[in-house]
């Protein structure tokens, strides 16, 4: 006699909170049993059949929930759930062909390190644009897990002093790891800000520097200053830099205003014929 479906046994609600809770231990002794069965299968199969094939996407399937466990770890990135389970399925498929049910290893135990490795690896070259030091990356990690077990003990967000105090450190490093937990994505300068209806980046940072067009012809001259002789330099120094006369300029060196002209107008005319810049 056929049992319908409605009164399978796994379509049969728990008849109490006892029940409910043994039902997730339960699916999951299920799936080690099944896991564990699917590689003896495996095992005596050739690669490349479709027997093996079979066997091999059922082994998938029956480990999901693994992979979802572990993508749930990294909620907090603000990346689509659905392209983090698929990255740790890739994991989760390494693992299956590198597992070796005679070594004795539970297989989640095995394929946990190589799924979450590869999520990470996922993170770390596809997703974050901005370089963020290894200490903070990983000390963020743990500003992260003391939020959530604070957030759960107090039934509230803590606050920066909590967590600094949970983790021992200081508050200004507890600061610096929330900024670093951030930066994945670099913003464009000329994207438009959502919300607040301004401008890009672009056109609300810095200002035009009006002293920009001179730098190209300070540089040169600077360059060209030390071609001349030290006397016209000095006397160039005491005109431009100090603002000096002429006539203070003869009194400082002993010379005749006469001759300070003269001495001006030949070392403008030694620096204007090496002049590469048109004027």
């Amino acid at each position: 006699m056929n049992v319908p479906a409605s009164t399978t046994p796994q379509q049969v609600p728990p008849q109490n909170e006892s029940e409910a809770r043994t039902k997730p231990q339960g699916r999951a002794a299920d799936t080690r049993a099944l896991t564990q069965v699917l590689f003896g299968q495996l095992k005596t199969l050739e690669p490349g059949t479709p027997e093996h094939t079979r066997v091999r996407g059922a082994l998938i399937e029956a480990n999901l929930p693994l992979v979802r466990y572990a993508a749930a770890r990294f909620r907090s990135r603000n990346e689509p759930m659905e392209d983090v389970v698929q990255v740790g399925t890739i994991g989760l498929i390494n693992a299956i062909d590198r597992f070796d049910p005679d070594r004795g290893v539970q297989f989640p135990t095995f394929a946990m390190p190589t799924v979450v490795g590869e999520i990470k690896r996922y993170f770390r070259d596809n997703v974050r644009t901005v370089h963020v030091p290894r200490r903070l990356h990983e000390l963020w990690v743990q500003v992260n897990g003391a939020t959530e077990d604070l957030t759960t003990a107090h039934g509230r967000s803590p606050t920066t002093a909590e967590i600094a105090e949970r983790l021992k450190i200081s508050e200004e490093e507890v600061l610096s790891c929330i900024e670093a937990g951030r930066s994945y994505h670099a913003t464009s300068l000329e994207a438009a800000q959502e919300g607040d209806g301004l401008p890009g980046l672009l056109d609300r940072l810095g200002y035009e520097d009006p002293a920009l067009a001179g730098v190209e012809h300070r540089d040169l001259v600077r360059h060209l200053l030390v071609q001349l002789p030290e006397r016209e330099q000095r006397i160039l120094m005491l005109r431009y830099y100090s603002n000096l006369t002429q006539s203070q300029i003869s009194q400082e060196l002993g010379v005749s205003q006469m001759h300070v002209s003269r001495l001006l107008a030949r070392s403008f005319a030694r620096l204007r014929s090496a002049n590469r810049i048109d004027a």
